[in-house]
């Protein structure tokens, strides 16, 4: 038996609904942004409102594996100086995250980086 809605719980599902469907619509140009960007502020911003949008709309992994991408930034930021070793490593991170979730975002299965 299904539980019976509030006029309010209704109105935030039917809306929550209207959200999720508008995220999963744009999520492949969203990628693309992201595959375009190169500012690392930017970056940030984008990995974070991605990873919250994603985990929320049911695109599990793909949340994760933003967040840690984000997380990763964040600490590549703090420092003055950063090897290009390391900003090629992250950017190629970014690569394999977007190339996958190109091809199915809402799997669960591990992201494989090489």
């Amino acid at each position: 038996m299904l539980p019976v809605l509030s006029p309010v719980e209704a109105g935030f599902f039917a809306r929550l609904r209207v959200q999720d469907a508008a995220f999963s619509a744009g999520l492949q140009g969203t990628l693309a942004e992201l595959a375009a960007l190169r500012d690392p502020s930017e970056l940030q911003r984008q990995l974070n409102t991605l990873a919250g949008c994603a985990t929320t709309f049911g695109y599990r992994r793909l949340g994760q594996e933003a967040r840690a991408l984000e997380q990763r930034l964040r600490v590549l930021r703090a420092f003055d100086a950063v090897p290009a070793i390391d900003w090629t490593a992250w950017f190629g991170e970014l690569a394999a995250l977007l190339a996958w979730a190109r091809i199915d975002a809402r799997a669960s299965a591990a992201l494989q980086v090489p």
